[in-house]
């Protein structure tokens, strides 16, 4: 059998004695192994030891100088500890099978045979002896090295039984294939679209966890292809689905809306990681087909797709179980806004137009840009190169408007409580129309953000409506 070169760390020969010690085998087994080979970074170890992972577990934490806690799940069976920047989880090897609607297996104590079974993928069914008898040897049953060198993501045993006794493994089957950039195999990938309809008995939360996966991948429009053709997509995020397809009226089509999405992600995805911004990409046109019109005049329109979509983001989020927060409100902003900077580049920018743009898109200016360049999907070299030079000049307005004029996230000198003391007014309509008018009249240019010269303003827009000034601000 080939040998592993395990990493230079004393965690290793650690768990060696303490296997020995309990008398029983103990393996490295899994997606360390499996990144260990490929030369990929992995700080998450999973032991797997013939006999009571948690026993295991207490032993090394002994003979570890720094003495680790041993964080303990009695009802998974399993135990955890840290040694330097490593995690180390321990358990058992045990056999599972499943009844039909759940995925949640019943578990028994097996051999190291029955562990690397019920593993996912060939990839993952990889392991390496801590044994002193054969210590970094590679156990290597069902091809994964191959699979490995062939860039082929390949279950272990038949992939039918595999993925209906656990549907989310049809999800991490994509995750890895658009991570890793592999292909699955003809036989996998049937299987997944097969049992597609039983990814319903998995939880929302674990499905947009590998969803995010995905789309945190190098290339994560591989993966969302791979969703759509297998079925999956339309049963985990069918408003995305609705994007696909070329309508053509009077020999006029507009683009397929779905395929532009992803390109727009995987533009993103080259300048940004940023796990929100690609989200923002994903969803900028999620309104198209809600309103998509035709007019013999001038052909396709989605009028209003940017705001109809940043009122969809909210509903979206809470149906994927994404965070309802700063990260929603993030996304829902650059949904509205990305059509603003390319209107920008159309025609003169003024610096009304450039003030308000800075005004609302507040410090998160830099990531709808981002997002803007990334919506030049035009198959025409010329046309592109054009609007990101424009995109260029729109960018130095940006910084020299902002550099005299402060507006991101800016507030009137004049507050709410200003007003009212000088009209003695309450709280009102009135209150907020006044401060309204004067944040128009600054994002306009007719007034400076300047007490004096903002309240002078305030003092002739009271006037107007009949207020009197009843107490001096001076």
């Amino acid at each position: 059998m080939d040998k592993v070169e395990l990493p230079e760390h004393p965690i290793f020969q650690v768990i060696a004695g303490a296997a020995a010690e309990l008398d029983t085998d103990a393996y490295v087994i899994g997606g360390f192994v499996r990144d260990l080979i490929l030369k990929r970074p992995s700080k998450d170890i999973d032991i797997v030891c013939v006999g009571d992972g948690i026993a295991m577990a207490a032993m090394v934490a002994q003979k570890l100088p720094h003495r680790p806690k041993v964080a303990v799940f009695k009802n998974f069976g399993t135990a955890m500890l840290r040694a330097d920047e490593w995690e180390v989880e321990f358990v058992g090897a045990r056999k599972e099978s499943y009844r039909e609607h759940s995925r949640k297996p019943e578990v028994a104590q097996g051999t190291l045979d029955d562990d690397l079974k019920r593993r996912d993928f060939t990839i993952n069914a990889l392991g390496i002896s801590l044994n002193k008898q054969n210590y970094g040897e590679l156990i290597d049953e069902f091809g994964g090295v191959k699979d490995m060198k062939r860039k082929l993501i390949r279950t272990p045993l038949e992939p039918g039984i595999t993925f209906s006794d656990d549907p989310l493994r049809m999800m991490r089957a994509i995750r890895f294939a658009s991570q890793l950039g592999f292909d699955i195999d003809p036989d996998t990938f049937d299987a997944i679209a097969d049992n597609r309809e039983r990814i319903r008995i998995v939880s929302q939360e674990r499905i947009t966890d590998e969803l995010n996966k995905i789309i945190l991948s190098p290339t994560p429009s591989y993966g969302f292809k791979l969703l759509f053709v297998s079925g999956l997509l339309q049963l985990i995020f069918p408003k995305m689905t609705e994007l696909q397809g070329v309508e053509t009226i009077n020999g006029n089509s507009h683009k397929d809306n779905f395929y532009h999405t992803l390109q727009v992600l995987d533009n993103v995805a080259e300048v940004s990681d940023d796990l929100w911004l690609r989200w923002a990409a994903i969803m900028h046109d999620i309104a198209k087909p809600d309103t998509k019109r035709y007019s013999p005049k001038v052909g396709w329109t989605f009028h209003g797709h940017e705001d109809r979509g940043a009122r969809m983001v909210p509903k979206l989020f809470k149906d994927l179980k994404l965070p309802l927060n700063e990260h929603m409100k993030f996304v829902q902003k650059l949904v509205r806004l990305h059509l603003r900077p390319i209107a920008l580049v159309k025609e003169t920018v003024t610096d009304s137009a450039l003030r308000r743009l800075l005004f609302e898109a507040g410090d998160d200016v830099e990531a709808l840009m981002a997002l803007c360049r990334a919506d030049i999907t035009s198959k025409n070299d010329t046309k592109v190169k054009r609007y990101l030079q424009n995109f260029d000049k729109v960018e130095k307005r940006l910084v020299e408007v902002e550099e005299s004029d402060k507006l991101r996230n800016f507030q009137p000198v004049i507050t709410g409580e200003v007003i009212m003391e000088t009209f003695g007014l309450k709280p009102s309509k009135t209150v907020g129309e006044l401060k309204e008018a004067l944040t128009e009249a600054i994002l306009e240019g007719k007034v400076r953000n300047e007490f004096d010269e903002a309240f002078a303003f305030l003092l002739a827009k009271g006037e107007e409506r009949g207020l009197r000034q009843e107490h001096s601000n001076n």
